[in-house]
C-alpha cells in the first residue's frame, strides 16, 4: 500500500492538529481484512449456507463504495471522495436488496417483527415497515463505524468486540436447544453466521497490528463501511436489532455526536461539542490519542457484556 499510495491518506484540514503527522500514511487496509475475511470464509463456512452468501454480498457491496469513495479521494489529494449524497444513496440500495433476501428466507411468522431484549414474549410486527427499519439499520451501522474510524485502532477494537458478541449470538440463535432455554427466536442456519463471526474478528486482530498507534496503515471507507454494514446485516438476520444497538452504542454515540452537532449549528450557529465526531471532542479536551482509543474500547466491553446479559434477563 506504500508503494501504491505515494501521498497516503489526505488529512482534513479541519481535523485536530496532532493529526498533521499521520499525513502520508497509506489507506485502504480494509481490503486486507475483507481478503482475510473472504478466504477465511471459504475455508471453513458453508458457502452454500444462504446467510453466508447475502453475507458476502454485503462485504462486496459496501467494499465497493467505499473503495470508490477512497479512490476519489487520493485521486484528487483531499479528503472529499464521493458526494454525501451519492454515497448514502449508494448504500439504501444494497440494504434494500439485502433486506429482502433476508425477509424472504426467514420463517412468515418471524420476518416482519421487532425484538425488545429482556422480555419473554415482546415482538412487535410492523409489516412492510420492516424493510425499511432493516435498511436504516443496515446503513446506519455502516456509517456509525465509518465514522468512529477517526483514530487509530479506535474502529477496529469495538468492532471485535461486538462481532465476537454477536458470534455467540449466531450460534445459539441456530441452536434449537439453546435458544429455546433463552427465550430468542430460532434461526435455522444462522448458527453458521457465528464462523462468519469468528473470521471478522481475526482478521481484524491480524489488521489491528498495524493500526495500533502510531498507524501504519488506515483502514479506509472500504474497511469501515464494509464492516459496519455486516454488523448490520447481522443484526437484521438474527432478529437482534436492539441489542446490536446496545452492544454498538460507541458506534451509535459516535454517530448521534454528530447528527446533534450539525442541527444545533444550523438551527442556532452554536456547537454542543468542541469538534464532532465525539471522539475529537475529547481530544480538544485534552485526552491523548491513546486514552480515548482505550477508554472506547472499555466502554464497547461494557455495552457488549451487557447486552450478552440481557439475553439471559427475560
Amino acid at each position: 500500500m506504500q508503494k501504491l499510495q505515494k501521498a497516503g491518506q489526505p488529512i482534513r484540514s479541519d481535523g485536530p492538529e496532532q493529526h498533521v503527522f499521520k499525513k502520508g500514511t497509506p489507506t485502504m487496509g480494509g481490503l486486507l481484512i475483507i481478503t482475510s475475511l473472504l478466504v477465511s470464509v471459504f475455508l471453513w463456512a458453508d458457502i452454500s449456507n444462504q446467510y453466508i452468501i447475502i453475507a458476502c454480498c454485503v462485504i462486496i457491496g459496501f467494499g465497493a463504495i467505499g473503495a470508490v469513495d477512497d479512490f476519489s479521494k487520493l485521486r484528487k489529494s483531499n479528503s472529499n471522495g464521493l458526494s454525501a449524497k451519492n454515497k448514502l444513496v449508494s448504500q439504501i440500495i444494497v440494504a434494500i436488496l439485502v433486506v429482502l433476501c433476508v425477509y424472504m428466507i426467514q420463517p412468515i411468522g418471524l420476518r416482519s417483527s421487532i425484538l425488545f431484549p429482556l422480555f419473554k414474549h415482546a415482538a412487535f410486527d410492523i409489516g412492510a415497515l420492516y424493510v425499511a427499519f432493516a435498511a436504516f439499520v443496515i446503513v446506519g451501522s455502516s456509517n456509525a463505524v465509518n465514522l468512529t474510524d477517526g483514530l487509530d485502532g479506535l474502529a477496529v477494537g469495538p468492532t471485535m468486540i461486538s462481532f465476537s458478541a454477536l458470534g455467540v449470538i449466531a450460534y445459539v440463535s441456530g441452536h434449537a436447544i439453546f435458544a429455546n432455554y433463552l427465550k430468542i427466536p430460532v434461526i435455522q442456519h444462522a448458527g453458521e453466521l457465528s464462523v462468519l463471526c469468528c473470521a471478522t474478528v481475526g482478521a481484524c486482530l491480524g489488521f489491528l497490528w498495524y493500526n495500533a498507534h502510531p498507524a501504519r496503515i488506515f483502514m479506509g471507507d472500504v474497511g469501515s463501511l464494509s464492516l459496519g454494514g455486516l454488523l448490520g446485516f447481522i443484526g437484521v438476520a438474527l432478529k437482534q436489532e436492539i441489542l446490536l444497538a446496545i452492544m454498538g452504542g460507541v458506534f451509535v454515540a459516535e454517530a448521534l455526536s454528530v447528527v446533534i452537532q450539525v442541527a444545533s449549528f444550523k438551527s442556532t450557529g452554536k456547537r454542543v461539542f468542541l469538534m464532532a465526531p465525539i471522539h475529537h471532542h475529547f481530544e480538544k479536551k485534552g485526552w491523548s490519542e491513546s486514552t480515548v482509543v482505550a477508554r472506547f474500547w472499555i466502554i464497547s466491553a461494557i455495552l457488549a457484556a451487557a447486552a450478552m446479559a440481557a439475553l439471559k434477563l427475560r
